[in-house]
């Protein structure tokens, strides 16, 4: 990655982990965030926090994730597992509000994105969305228009279904 993302305005106060695409993984938490906060960096995983009840919280989050490592589990399906970890152990201290779950891939458009706002337990209703999403609109991302195949690529049985020709 090698730029300092500390330098700019106030780094003392910004928190950042991004994981790039080769799985390197870094983080940074600014000595003013607001406490709890921190950071854990693992193998093609950083999960960073603050005002969160403790670090329990980002440890819980770790290991859930690094747990479910050699499943046959989605990245979504692993984050959102993780978001549930973190809120078992306390989350945010000021309580529940939000949550939210993105995984980007190669394309302009993300692969998951959905977000719960202004809930009183928003991790749960994120993993009734997300459920909801896998069986009715995940199947659908792979035949959406990519760099590769700008038109998008319709398997047989939706052509047939949407009444287009099928070769």
């Amino acid at each position: 990655m090698g730029k300092d993302f500390t330098r700019g305005e106030n780094p003392e106060i910004r928190q950042f982990s991004i994981v790039d695409k080769t799985g390197k993984a870094v983080a940074y938490t600014g000595e003013k965030c607001l406490d709890w906060h921190g950071h854990l960096v693992g193998d093609h995983v950083a999960v960073a926090g603050n005002l969160l009840v403790g670090e329990a919280t980002i440890q819980h989050m770790l290991e859930v994730f690094e747990q479910t490592e050699q499943s046959d589990m989605s990245l979504a399906a692993r984050l959102l597992q993780a978001l549930e970890a973190g809120q078992k152990a306390g989350g945010d201290r000021r309580g529940r509000q939000s949550a939210a779950l993105k995984v980007v891939g190669t394309e302009a458009y993300p692969l998951v994105d959905l977000r719960v706002d202004e809930h009183v337990d928003p991790v749960k209703e994120l993993r009734r969305i997300y459920e909801i999403a896998r069986e009715e609109l995940f199947p659908f991302v792979s035949s959406l228009p990519t760099y590769q195949h700008p038109t998008g690529r319709l398997d047989d049985v939706t052509k047939r279904e949407l009444k287009l020709d099928v070769d």
